[in-house]
C-alpha cells in the first residue's frame, strides 16, 4: 500500500519537473513524463489515463513511446532555445572555462539525441490519436 503511495508521489514530482522542463532548456521534459507514466501505470489507473490522455502531454508521450519520434516544429523550438540559453550562460554567467566546455557538450548531446529521433508524420499522429 505504502509502494502504491510512492509511486503516485514519484509520478506528480516527475510530472512537475516534466512541465518545469518545457520552460528550462536544460531540464529534460520526456524522460519526466516518462517516468511519470511508468509510475501512473504502476500505481494509478486514473491518473495513467489522465496523463496519456491529456490534451497537453498526452500525445507527446504516446508518440514518443510508439515512435520515438516528435515533431519537426519540437525539435527546432527544442534545439533553438537550448543553444540559445547554453550561450548566454556560457558568455555571460560563467568565466570558467571547464564550465563553458562541460555547458556546449550538454547542448551537443541534447541536440544529437533529439535529432536521432525519428520526425513525426501525420500518418503518426492521426494513428494514435485513434487509438484514444
Amino acid at each position: 500500500m505504502i509502494r502504491k503511495y510512492l509511486l503516485i508521489l514519484a509520478g506528480l514530482t516527475s510530472l512537475l519537473l516534466g512541465i518545469i522542463g518545457i520552460f528550462v532548456p536544460l531540464l529534460p521534459t520526456t524522460p519526466f513524463l516518462l517516468l511519470s507514466a511508468g509510475c501512473f501505470l504502476k500505481s494509478s489507473k486514473p491518473f495513467y489515463n489522465w496523463l496519456i490522455r491529456n490534451k497537453l502531454f498526452g500525445g507527446y508521450i504516446r508518440n514518443y513511446l510508439k515512435y520515438k519520434a516528435v515533431s519537426k516544429k519540437s525539435k527546432i523550438f527544442t534545439i533553438s532555445v537550448l543553444w540559445i540559453v547554453i550561450l548566454i550562460s556560457a558568455i555571460f554567467f560563467t568565466e570558467l572555462v571547464w564550465i563553458r566546455i562541460i555547458l556546449i557538450l550538454v547542448a551537443v548531446g541534447v541536440t544529437i539525441h533529439l535529432l536521432k529521433l525519428h520526425t513525426l508524420t501525420k500518418d503518426m499522429t492521426d494513428e494514435t490519436k485513434s487509438m484514444f
